[in-house]
């Protein structure tokens, strides 16, 4: 399948910079075959039915950004998977002075030993594992922004940039659908009698990625730890089997969902990596319904929205969106939209 059939054109200033605040009062597209509505993500409850089940991830945001040096040569470093407790591979700049063998140095003593380099992607192992790691990256590292927030982070990216209920520590970008929810958002679903329940998959740094393809078949998705419990997998289960729909709350969720779930519908729990790439024409399994930020152009981001939704329905609604002022991408508004059968 052609990119090209996923461009369109995105003003610069739609772009959000910061988030909206509060969170819950962001703008929320409600996109249907009827057509669009233009709603705030506090109005979410209304749209939902008792018996539905929400599927949040519950990854937590890590600095992952280092910036050190290797002798005198400045290095930059995006980690983006863990592979063991010491051990992370991780997107390098600049790439090519990189050697297995060589050390990297980071501020507060933190370092890292070069494994190896396939490209743009080095293997680090550092002088530091698990817990003391993470404290470490607290302090040496920095929030890891898209690269089209252009400006540096700083401490109110620490809050912003990481949901309310952010438990697993391991991603390096927001599941940013899930920074629209509050405390308060999260309570009206409970009194609207839907169920929530959290999955985890470690977002990494190849979200980030533009589509340089010009084919879809020729992209490669780069592989994310997901984990989905087995009480988690029987709730879902039992809400569908009750009536009751899944809504994904963002494309992670919904991603990690489909990876689960068997032909026949049935989510089944899950440990390991998924490099799941949906386009259209593919049979979604598990999901009914997906709340997610706006995406860019040529974005897998928003190739999965067309495949869930319908691509003209999709370009129609993102046109709305753009010319309604809309902010989009990860600190952006909002949309929710129901799987459909006209595709």
């Amino acid at each position: 399948m052609r990119v090209d059939l996923f461009d369109f054109d995105l003003p610069a200033d739609r772009i959000a910079d910061r988030p909206h605040m509060p969170r819950d009062q962001a703008r929320l597209l409600h996109v249907t075959d009827e057509g669009q509505t233009d709603l705030q993500v506090d109005g979410l409850p209304a749209l939902l039915r008792p018996g539905d089940v929400a599927v949040f991830n519950n990854t937590r945001v890590i600095p992952a950004r280092l910036l050190g040096h290797r002798g005198a040569v400045a290095v930059e470093i995006l980690l983006h998977k863990r592979v063991t407790l010491d051990t992370w591979e991780g997107f390098a700049r600049p790439a090519k002075r990189l050697r297995a063998g060589q050390t990297i140095e980071f501020p507060d003593g933190l370092s890292a030993e070069v494994l190896s380099r396939d490209g743009p992607v080095a293997t680090l192992r550092f002088n530091a594992a698990g817990p003391e790691l993470m404290a470490a990256l607290e302090t040496s590292g920095h929030i890891p922004l898209p690269p089209y927030i252009r400006r540096a982070d700083d401490a109110r990216d620490r809050a912003d940039y990481q949901t309310v209920y952010a438990a697993q520590d391991g991603a390096v970008a927001a599941p940013t659908a899930g920074l629209h929810f509050t405390p308060e958002l999260l309570s009206s679903l409970d009194a609207a009698g839907v169920a929530q329940v959290q999955v985890t998959l470690h977002v990494g740094a190849g979200t980030f990625l533009p589509v340089s393809a010009d084919d879809t078949a020729d992209h490669k998705m780069h592989a994310e730890w997901g984990e989905i419990s087995e009480t988690v997998a029987k709730a879902i289960n039992t809400a569908r089997q009750n009536g009751g729909r899944v809504m994904a709350v963002g494309t992670t969720s919904l991603r990690l969902l489909e990876t689960a779930t068997d032909d026949n519908g049935i989510v089944h729990p899950f440990v390991g990596d998924t490099s799941i790439f949906i386009t259209p024409g593919y049979r979604f399994k598990a999901v009914d319904m997906l709340m997610t930020n706006f995406h860019l152009p040529r974005s897998t981001l928003f190739m999965l929205v067309c495949a869930f939704a319908g691509t003209e329905k999709m370009k129609r609604a993102y046109a709305h969106a753009i010319s309604s002022g809309y902010r989009f991408y990860s600190y952006g508004d909002a949309s929710l939209l129901s799987r459909s059968a006209i595709i």
